[in-house]
């Protein structure tokens, strides 16, 4: 027995990382779910009768033990891996995928799940049991317990296999991310990139022992150079090799990676009654159907289009009469679009950044928070962490009371995948009349401080941190009963809503003035500034609903369909993206190969629900600003409607409540610019 199966001895019950070694995983994992399994046993053992609280809720609380240790290695796999983490999480997520369905295909449980669901009229439940019945007896239909014994055992060997190829496909993604480096020795092919920027490409040549300068693939090294780098050339190499992560006919190529996982996931639909994997998915979406996606993308596209076409247009004009470019391809776009930003509104990012130091904009998120829902957050050195960078704090409530414990890892590392999100190391619950608090952690890639420099943000860095941050708020306020209904966990296309609606504060001046001083002077951000980021924000708008579009529209066309057809990954991609491109195609790149969210994360048939949230939370802030962004009422509403309540009722329902109506997706193209 590790460490990791015994209770921790820790402050506030935080995971020990320090004293777990890698070896300690593989047996932790064996003895969790020989746990775990115990746990099942004794619920189908019982000879009283099926009843909501001796089935129900007893196999909510089982698997404890287990999924802490999950939510810990896997977190660490994506923040902190390496070869021996991999090389783990590949035996691991086979007989954690075996566990699963021994739950979901076991008969006897199934039973007594089913005895208390066929009786559910005649107990006195409350919302929240009610929904968690609901979601214990889908979890087994929708997962094969209907099945004939032989589909049952073809279900397992699918899910087998479908949680070894997710987990291949995310390290070809990382192993090429990191096997790539633009080495520069001449300082003229860094023309027009900031200092600041130089300066880290510098220290990263320093790092690896290299003269000159170094690019990686990594956004706080790629997104820079895409958009300041003079050099149209060196532009068109690196964007190519980020373009062709994943589809380089080589051992990290993930093209059969990608079809299987398709062609896997379609089977695993039509062995279980569904037509798809999307009409599988959505049956538990607020979207419900496929067709309602592909109607709710094909409106916006339909209102976005004439827009970005115009945008379009207007930036080739400008690149033509700036550098006589005759044709933009995909590398100039960033490029073109901050020159034309800064000629329309005299601002860039460059101006900005002095004025979001890392540790201002993340106190800056706090005192929001605190001004919203009265929260308090303490940096502490009492816990342990997975990696020095870590910053780890306590949050309390008005009353002093322990809200959450939350993590923030914040810079680029070898050992951590690309992009930012939010995720957790320990549920909430209340159980045996106490309620345990979460550990919420959010992860990013920002700039790194340099010799000279603080972590100076980029705007788009500062509203990804505000983003991760409401994710954060979600599992920190959460005040729910059972596990399995707390924090994040509701439907995908709600998800969003508490994270992109913080967003909002971000552009405000109100919230600004809190947080964005100067890093030298301590000057608070000038009111000129504030207008032009009001200014800017539509900037472009068309474009970027298009693209978010043109993903939500390729995800549909991979899950929405029978994919067994497909054998050119590309030629299908270039299909799907027809009614959505701008720039030309690029032939040896490809969207699919490395489009981790949804062949790895879980937003397969998902990726619309950011426009989705998008109307939600355009509308959600627009009571805000209607009754003041610091209102305590309506933040009030928010916190108890919307952020308390995990996944215990219908989103809509809860939506309703906070809002008083529906949303109205107006709200969010008044937003964006685009209601003519």
């Amino acid at each position: 027995m590790t460490i990791l199966n015994k209770p921790f001895s820790t402050p506030y019950n935080t995971a020990p990382f320090s004293k777990i070694s890698t070896e300690d995983y593989l047996p932790a994992f064996k003895e969790g779910i020989k746990k775990a399994k115990a746990e099942i046993d004794a619920i189908t053992a019982n000879t009283e009768s099926p009843t909501f609280q001796n089935t129900i809720e007893a196999l909510d609380y089982s698997g404890e033990e287990l999924d802490r240790l999950s939510s810990i290695f896997f977190n660490i796999n994506s923040a902190e891996t390496n070869e021996a983490i991999q090389k783990i999480a590949q035996e691991v997520s086979p007989l954690l995928s075996d566990f699963s369905n021994d739950i979901t295909l076991n008969e006897a449980l199934f039973k007594r799940v089913k005895v208390v669901y066929d009786s559910k009229s005649s107990l006195t439940l409350t919302t929240e049991q009610e929904t968690l019945l609901d979601k214990k007896y889908k979890g087994f239909s929708r997962n094969g317990a209907n099945l004939p014994e032989a589909k049952k055992t073809e279900l397992r060997a699918i899910d087998k296999e479908l949680s070894q190829l997710k987990l291949k496909f995310g390290e070809h993604i990382l192993a090429e991310t990191n096997a790539y480096e633009l080495h520069l020795t001449n300082e003229e092919d860094l023309s027009g990139l900031p200092d600041g920027a130089k300066e880290a490409a510098k220290q990263l040549a320093e790092s690896k022992e290299k003269d000159g300068w170094l690019i990686t693939l990594d956004y706080p090294s790629y997104i820079p150079f895409m958009t300041y780098a003079d050099n149209r050339a060196l532009r068109e190499d690196l964007s190519k090799a980020f373009g062709r992560k994943g589809f380089q006919n080589d051992a990290l190529d993930n093209q059969d990676i990608v079809l299987k996982i398709a062609t896997l996931r379609f089977k695993r639909a039509q062995l279980l009654g569904y037509k798809t994997h999307a009409h599988f998915v959505l049956e538990e979406r607020m979207a419900e159907t496929p067709e309602k996606v592909t109607s709710f993308l094909n409106e916006l596209l339909e209102k976005a289009k004439p827009a970005a076409i115009e945008e379009f247009k207007k930036l080739e004009d400008f690149a033509k009469e700036l550098d006589g470019i005759d044709q933009l391809q995909k590398w100039d776009s960033g490029y073109y679009s901050e020159k034309l930003k800064q000629k329309l509104f005299d601002l860039d990012d460059e101006q900005l950044k002095p004025y979001f130091k890392l540790e201002n904009v993340i106190n800056g998120a706090f005192t929001v928070a605190e001004k919203l829902f009265g929260l308090q957050f303490e940096e502490i050195d009492t816990i342990d962490k997975y990696h020095e960078e870590v910053l780890t704090y306590k949050v309390t409530n008005a009353e002093g009371e322990l809200v959450s414990i939350f993590y923030a890892d914040f810079f680029p590392r070898a050992g951590k995948r690309n992009g930012a999100w939010m995720t957790s190391y320990k549920p909430q619950m209340i159980k045996d009349g106490k309620n345990d608090r979460p550990h919420i952690s959010i992860v990013c890639n920002f700039t790194k401080p340099t010799k000279s420099k603080p972590s100076l943000l980029t705007f788009n860095e500062v509203t990804t941190l505000f983003h991760e941050f409401g994710h954060a708020l979600h599992g920190m306020l959460a005040n729910t009963t059972y596990p399995s209904l707390s924090g994040t966990s509701v439907y995908w296309d709600f998800v969003e809503l508490p994270s992109q609606v913080l967003e909002n504060w971000c552009y405000e001046k109100e919230a600004l003035e809190l947080f964005a001083t100067h890093y030298e002077t301590g000057e608070v951000i000038p009111m000129a500034l504030i207008n032009k980021i009001k200014a800017s924000a539509t900037f472009h708008e068309g474009m970027q609903t298009l693209r978010q579009l043109s993903f939500g529209l390729l995800d549909m066309s991979w899950h929405g369909v029978d994919p067994t057809a497909i054998k050119d990954v590309k030629a299908h991609e270039v299909e799907a993206f027809k009614d959505t491109s701008l720039y030309p195609d690029v032939a040896e790149n490809c969207m699919s190969t490395a489009f981790a969210h949804i062949f790895q994360g879980g937003y397969s048939s998902g990726y619309y629900s950011y426009k989705w949230a998008e109307v939600l939370d355009a509308d959600a802030f627009e009571y805000f600003k209607e009754e003041g962004i610091f209102s305590k009422t309506v933040a009030n509403k928010f916190k108890t409607f919307v952020l308390s309540q995990g996944g215990t009722e219908n989103p809509m329902v809860l939506y309703k409540r906070f809002r008083g109506k529906e949303p109205q997706p107006e709200a969010l193209l008044r937003r964006a610019g685009l209601l003519k």
